[in-house]
C-alpha cells in the first residue's frame, strides 16, 4: 500500500557550496509512503503524516545553515551548544560562531537534493510508526520562468527560527513600473542579490570584535562582521563583502519590498513602482511608491 502527499511542506534554509558559497534556498517537498495498514485500516493517518512528518523535517532542516562536513572545504567544531564553522568558497572564506540549532550537520561532500533527501530519511524513520515500511521524498524548486535571486539572512528580533543568522530563500520578484510589467528591473534584482547575504547595518560590527575560530585569518578590509543576541542565543557571522548587500533596517520580507522600492524610485524619480517580492515559495510583500 501506498499514500502520498504532494506539496507537504516547504524548507526555506541555506547551505555552504565551494564554488557559490552562501546559498538562500526553498525546496518543495512530496512524500511517499508504502507499507501495511494500521487498526484503522489506514497506512498513516493524513493528519499525522503532515505534522509528523512536517514537524520532522522542519526541526532538523527548515531555516538553518546546512554544512557538508565530509567537504574538504570544512572546518567545524562544537562545544556544548556552541558551534563554530570555516568555510572556504571560490568567493572567501566565510565564518560562524552560533547556537547549534543553527546548523545542520550533513555528512557528505556537498549540499544537493540527494544528500539532504538521504538525510531526511533516516530522521523520519525514527519519527514514522513500525507499519510505514518505506518513505521516498521528492525535493523539488518551485518552477519559475520569471527571474528569482537566492538571499541569505537573519532577524534578530524574530521570535522564531528566522533568528538564526543564515537562513534564506529563493525567490522570485515581480516588477512594475507605471503600471506595466518591468523585465528589465526583475532582472536587475535576480543578478543584484544572485547568491547574496543580505546584512542589516544594525547588526554590522567590526570582524575583529567577533568570537570566531582560532582558523580565522579575515580582516574589515575583506568582510563585514555580523552579530547579535537572540532568543535562541549569540549569533556571529564574517561575510566576504563581495557577497553581500547592505540594508539599512532589517532584511523583512516586508521591509524588502520597500527597500526595493524606494532604491527604484531613487533611480527613476518620474515612475510609480509595485514591487512584489517573494519569501521563498507562495509568499511575500507587495509595496507601491512613486
Amino acid at each position: 500500500m501506498q499514500l502520498f502527499v504532494k506539496d507537504l511542506t516547504v524548507i526555506d534554509f541555506s547551505y555552504l557550496c565551494a564554488k557559490r558559497g552562501m546559498v538562500g534556498e526553498s525546496w518543495i517537498v512530496d512524500v511517499l509512503l508504502e507499507g501495511g495498514l494500521d487498526e484503522q485500516n489506514m497506512l498513516l493517518d493524513f493528519a499525522k503524516v503532515k505534522r509528523t512528518i512536517k514537524q520532522t523535517i522542519d526541526m532538523v532542516a527548515d531555516h538553518r545553515l546546512l554544512v557538508p562536513t565530509a567537504c574538504s572545504n570544512v572546518r567545524w567544531q562544537q562545544q556544548g551548544d556552541r558551534v563554530w564553522v570555516d568555510f572556504d568558497s571560490s568567493l572567501g572564506q566565510i565564518h560562524l560562531a552560533c547556537p547549534s540549532q543553527a546548523f545542520t550537520l550533513v555528512s557528505s561532500e556537498k549540499i544537493d537534493q540527494l544528500s539532504v533527501n538521504s538525510f531526511l530519511q533516516k530522521a523520519l524513520r525514527e519519527a514514522l510508526p513500525k507499519n510505514v515500511e518505506g518513505i521516498t521524498l521528492t525535493l523539488r524548486h518551485e518552477i519559475l520562468d520569471t527571474p528569482y535571486y537566492h538571499y541569505s539572512h537573519g532577524l534578530r528580533k524574530h521570535d522564531g527560527n528566522c533568528q538564526r543568522i543564515a537562513h534564506g530563500h529563493r525567490s522570485p520578484i515581480h516588477i512594475f513600473e507605471n503600471g506595466h510589467p518591468a523585465l528589465k528591473w526583475d532582472q536587475y534584482w535576480a543578478k543584484r542579490w544572485h547568491d547574496i547575504y543580505l546584512g542589516s547595518e544594525e547588526d554590522l560590527v567590526s570582524v575583529d570584535s567577533l568570537s570566531l575560530s582560532a582558523q580565522t585569518r579575515v580582516s574589515d578590509d575583506t568582510h563585514y562582521g555580523f552579530h547579535y543576541q537572540a532568543p535562541q542565543g549569540d549569533f556571529q557571522l564574517a561575510m566576504p563583502k563581495t557577497c553581500c548587500d547592505l540594508i539599512p533596517h532589517d532584511t523583512t520580507v516586508e521591509l524588502l519590498a520597500d527597500f526595493i522600492a524606494a532604491t527604484l524610485v531613487a533611480k527613476v524619480p518620474t515612475s510609480q513602482f509595485k514591487v512584489v517580492a517573494f519569501e521563498g515559495v507562495g509568499k511575500g510583500a507587495i509595496v507601491t511608491k512613486g
